[in-house]
């Protein structure tokens, strides 16, 4: 008799034990999703890579192509744009001969430039 007495406390209690309380959140009105638009051009980015013929810091860099014999010359508005192989900012002139990789994007007849990486 005390077993079912136990078993039926149990069952009675269990219910409880595992409830959930009532959510007291409001829920606000429905919401509408409007759709956006978005226009642009895609602007394409390019790598060149060669050895650089001059730079001085927040000057105009030259660079020999290596698929090119005419120079190309890229210039740099403000620190920063310049990185070594790590990503940290080169603040110091790049003597000739180094090899750079170029990353820009043409947009017309101007070329403009993301970031530099010196690679040696």
């Amino acid at each position: 008799m005390k077993k079912i007495i136990v078993i039926l406390g149990c069952l009675v209690i269990a219910p409880l034990a595992f409830a959930q309380p009532n959510s007291t959140d409001k829920k606000q009105g429905a919401t509408t999703a409007e759709p956006v638009e978005v226009t642009g051009a895609i602007i394409r980015t390019m790598i060149a890579e060669g050895s650089a013929a001059t730079y001085q810091p927040s000057k105009t860099l030259v660079v020999r192509e290596d698929n090119s014999n005419n120079p190309s010359r890229y210039v740099l508005n403000g620190r920063g744009h310049v990185v070594n192989k790590t990503g940290e900012i080169v603040q110091t002139a790049i003597k000739p001969g180094t090899r750079v990789r170029v990353y820009y994007a043409d947009m017309g007849d101007l070329r403009m430039i993301d970031h530099v990486v010196v690679i040696d």
